[in-house]
């Protein structure tokens, strides 16, 4: 129900009802409309819309919480939590692996100086040991993925593109058509 007033360049903050004013706003970051929209009285603004020329007051219709920019937020931060099936897979092979080979090193660091004599010093072994761990370090593999799609995502939504999760992001790469509208 406040009254809040928006100048030429700003972003609207709130989701409201031009009060007074007439101007063009820029929607491109919401619709992906390139011709920007003319509002005067009476008309419904979404936030994150920008202004671009004229002096508009607005009265507010909703809360931050329930406004068009929290709902984009929301879902943008939201997208880790829809992984892909290649995602899950790694972070179950993770969950196995790294500590098996981790107690593995540690075997092969310990066990063999006590077991075996004239095999090496406890040092030797400790420098296999860490070898070991390097070579069949799993940090590439599991890193790697997660990453790849966060990458994906973040990319995107620099350029404007909403992506809801790496599962979607992975459906994109198994498309064969894709169609787009005027916008």
């Amino acid at each position: 129900g406040q009254i809040i007033i928006v100048k030429p360049g700003e972003k609207v903050p709130l989701d409201g009802i031009v009060v007074e004013g007439t101007s063009n706003l820029d929607t491109m970051a919401l619709t992906g409309e390139s011709v920007p929209r003319k509002v005067k009285e009476n008309d419904e603004v979404l936030s994150g819309c920008i202004n671009k020329d004229g002096l508009l007051k607005l009265k507010v219709t909703k809360e931050f919480g329930e406004s068009t920019v929290s709902k984009i937020l929301d879902l943008v931060e939201n997208a880790s939590n829809k992984k892909s099936k290649s995602e899950n897979f790694i972070t179950k092979f993770a969950k196995y692996y790294t500590p098996i080979v981790v107690i593995l090193a540690v075997i092969l660091a310990i066990v063999p100086p006590l077991i075996l004599k004239d095999s090496g010093t406890f040092t030797d072994w400790l420098y296999r040991a860490l070898s070991f761990l390097v070579v069949s370090c799993p940090c590439a593999l599991v890193i790697s993925i997660p990453l790849s799609f966060f990458g994906g995502i973040g990319g995107a939504s620099k350029l404007g593109i909403l992506v809801k999760g790496s599962n979607y992001l992975e459906a994109i790469s198994k498309a064969e058509t894709v169609v787009f509208d005027k916008t």
